[in-house]
């Protein structure tokens, strides 16, 4: 059985140090990505890539001319380009953060040979947790940098816009490492991706404003992450991004992170040390 009370160089137990070697778990999911990274290029990229070509340039000229030129003064691709940037970050993460963390513990039992070492709970999550916000850093990057190219995007704002995507990742990341933690098999996981990640990337402002929705679903959207993310992404691209929302959207953004990652912590605990 794991444990967290062996004693490290220099006399420090493993609880006092906590955090100290994330490091070293982030080190070894890099590595692993280095030999598999060809593989996540179409869920990663392409996909929200095709999303742009088709929605923005392809169903967007529809829009556009009978929408008496787009929604809210933007073009129809320049209205879901930052919703897009935001809905993959999210993808990006739950899509790392489900059947990797299983097989983890479950199928590889990754956690517990890191354990068997002088890390500790904290350093395991830690160092999983910041290889998925890379994974998210990138994706995002690089569908910045094609929606620039192809004119989806062209304010100097997404330089910011990159990394509040990158926030609503994380904002995703360690729920959903939580809830993959108190897992037994991958059922639990098509629920998720049926009933709650799909239904947030359709119906949480990335194609369409959430006003248009029922009174009802209108408010579960804005109690979403992702409609905050989606929003905030869009206001700085568009540049009708104000302080005092920005603030609340990012505050939103970090509450879900934040307590995420205390809950993981605590079911990592209750997995892997009872």
């Amino acid at each position: 059985m794991a444990t967290e009370t062996n004693t490290r160089p220099g006399g420090d137990s493993v609880h006092h140090r906590e955090g100290r070697m994330a490091g070293r778990a982030f080190a070894y999911w890099l590595t692993s990505y280095r030999r598999v990274w060809r593989g996540t290029i179409v869920n990663g990229f392409l996909h929200p890539l095709f999303f742009l070509v088709a929605m923005g340039f392809g169903l967007g000229e529809l829009v556009d001319s009978g929408a008496g030129g787009g929604i809210d003064g933007a073009s129809y691709v320049n209205f879901i380009a930052p919703g897009l940037l935001a809905a993959q970050a999210m993808q990006t993460a739950v899509g790392e953060s489900t059947y990797p963390v299983m097989g983890a513990l479950k199928w590889h039992r990754h956690y517990y040979a890191m354990l068997a070492t002088p890390l500790g709970i904290r350093d395991v999550v830690y160092g999983h947790v910041l290889f998925v916000v890379l994974r998210v850093a990138i994706t995002s990057t690089v569908f910045a940098m094609v929606a620039a190219m192809v004119g989806a995007i062209t304010s100097p704002w997404l330089i910011v816009a990159v990394p509040v995507a990158v926030l609503v990742g994380l904002a995703f990341t360690t729920p959903v490492f939580a809830f993959a933690a108190r897992q037994d098999n991958d059922g639990g996981f098509n629920v998720l991706f049926r009933f709650v990640i799909m239904p947030m990337f359709l119906f949480s402002g990335t194609f369409f404003p959430v006003s248009q929705l029922p009174g009802v679903l209108e408010v579960v959207a804005w109690l979403t992450p992702l409609w905050h993310g989606v929003d905030l992404c869009r206001a700085l691209v568009l540049e009708t991004a104000t302080p005092l929302d920005s603030l609340g959207h990012v505050a939103y953004l970090l509450v879900w992170a934040i307590g995420g990652l205390w809950w993981t912590v605590t079911n990592f605990r209750k997995r892997l040390l009872t």
